[in-house]
């Protein structure tokens, strides 16, 4: 299932094959279609077609080119047409400074208060941005400690701008224009972007995708925007329409929540959820709110925790996976004796395993287990997230002792299994320091985790 979260159905280039567009739509496996009003007329207008369509939802706001009359007034009229029930955010708002049909004052003006009018709704925000990047972002930072919540619609900004966005809560969405030729600079920005803080849309009836360029873009092209998405990270299609329609679901309230999964394929890999249970408590990590990763619901009780026998059933035939990842929320060495009984059977049979650990498995075990790594994970992946014990343990909200402990851990395991020590790529975190203690500290492989 596929969501398009921007979509101008309301536009006249769809007046004479409306009701096939959106057919085409649900045939291509776009289940709904989100249309944002960039005027009061065309709010009204993208609320007559979600009360038509059982797969259409409404957003309501002006768009800067529209704000050259602006009066703040029109808040009380944005604020009544919010009150319908198939309203999910304030948009499409934001600022455009390529052309020259609004005073950047009045855009400023209208912005702000639409801004605040979300807040007061508790409503997410949909954001234009053209040649108004550092004005974007100053606004973003001036609402940063809010609860306000968005989606940078066809985004124009920097990998640092992205980042600095993600880390605020927002979402980042891209159009066809990533299907161009010349589309490098948007696709090194979607490579830096994790799957998780991104959505799908087309801005029909504009930015078609290849091969498609040069006539009206529809939602039913969705699927090709979201093909370039899976080869950039490395993912297959289904990856992305189930991870980004429950970012959908999660920012819109558009679709609905997953069930619990015990195994979950992503790519061409299958995790293994062993336990919801951690030692550490992350600032990055959603394990105590909805637990979901990349669609997936891995909230899960200690009571609901299964036998490995149920685990190896859902597995099957390991060989035909690239790995087995012992990864959930928790800490998989909680459960340290189910995790090696799962991974006697992958390795009996063929395949290949790796686990995901803070590194605090011998303090959770209260022994040394790290000569039973060998022959039976292939390789660990341990959180460093910083070499700074203070920072470390801000980060993961532990005792500082803990990081000497992971440390050690790590030096220990390489005599046995190929470790790999990774960090959250967050801005606070010196990721090139990591990197040389990583590999002349440790003698290790260093990875860098997009933060989502």
């Amino acid at each position: 299932m596929f969501i398009d979260s921007h979509t101008h159905l309301f536009l006249k280039n769809f007046d004479e094959d409306r009701d096939e567009v959106i057919k085409n739509a649900l045939d291509s496996g776009v289940k709904y279609m989100l249309v944002p009003g960039t005027d009061i007329e065309t709010s009204k207008q993208a609320i007559a077609l979600a009360e038509k369509y059982e797969s259409v939802y409404a957003a309501v706001g002006v768009h800067p080119h529209d704000t050259k009359d602006w009066d703040d007034t029109w808040i009380d009229e944005i604020r009544e047409l919010a009150k319908h029930k198939k309203v999910v955010a304030i948009g499409e708002i934001g600022l455009d400074y390529f052309y020259d049909f609004s005073p950047k004052n009045k855009q400023h003006q209208a912005f702000d208060k639409q801004i605040q009018l979300a807040l007061e709704l508790d409503l997410p925000v949909i954001i234009h941005n053209r040649d108004s990047n550092d004005d974007i972002m100053e606004f973003a930072r001036k609402y940063k400690d809010t609860s306000l919540k968005a989606q940078y619609h066809c985004f124009a900004g920097t990998v640092e701008n992205a980042r600095e966005l993600v880390e605020m809560g927002h979402y980042i969405s891209f159009t066809g224009n990533i299907t161009f030729k010349n589309a490098d600079s948007i696709r090194e920005v979607l490579s830096k972007v994790s799957v998780e803080n991104i959505l799908l849309e087309t801005d029909s009836p504009f930015l078609t995708p290849v091969p498609h360029r040069g006539k009206r873009n529809e939602s039913k092209h969705i699927p090709l925007i979201a093909e370039v998405v899976a080869e950039t990270h490395h993912l297959r299609i289904e990856d992305v329409a189930r991870t980004t329609s429950w970012n959908a679901f999660k920012l819109f309230g558009i679709g609905e929540r997953m069930k619990l999964s015990f195994t979950y394929q992503i790519g061409e890999s299958l995790y293994v959820n062993v336990t919801n249970r951690c030692n550490s408590d992350c600032v990055f990590c959603d394990r105590k709110g909805d637990a979901v990763i990349n669609g997936y619901s891995l909230k899960m009780s200690k009571a609901e925790e299964p036998e490995a026998s149920v685990y190896i059933s859902e597995i099957g035939d390991p060989s035909k996976y690239n790995e087995i990842v012992f990864c959930g929320y928790g800490e998989p060495t909680i459960r340290w004796e189910v995790v090696k009984e799962i991974a006697t059977y992958v390795k009996a049979n063929g395949g290949k395993t790796r686990m995901n650990s803070d590194g605090h498995g011998n303090f959770i075990n209260k022994r040394d287990i790290t000569s039973e790594l060998k022959d039976t994970i292939d390789t660990v992946s341990i959180s460093l997230n910083s070499t700074d014990k203070v920072q470390y343990a801000k980060l993961m909200r532990v005792d500082e002792s803990l990081h000497a402990e992971m440390i050690d851990f790590a030096k220990k395991a390489k005599e046995y299994t190929n470790v790999v020590m990774s960090i959250v790529g967050l801005s606070s975190v010196d990721t090139e320091n990591a990197k040389q203690f990583v590999i002349n500290e440790i003698g290790a492989n260093f990875r860098e985790r997009e933060y989502f």
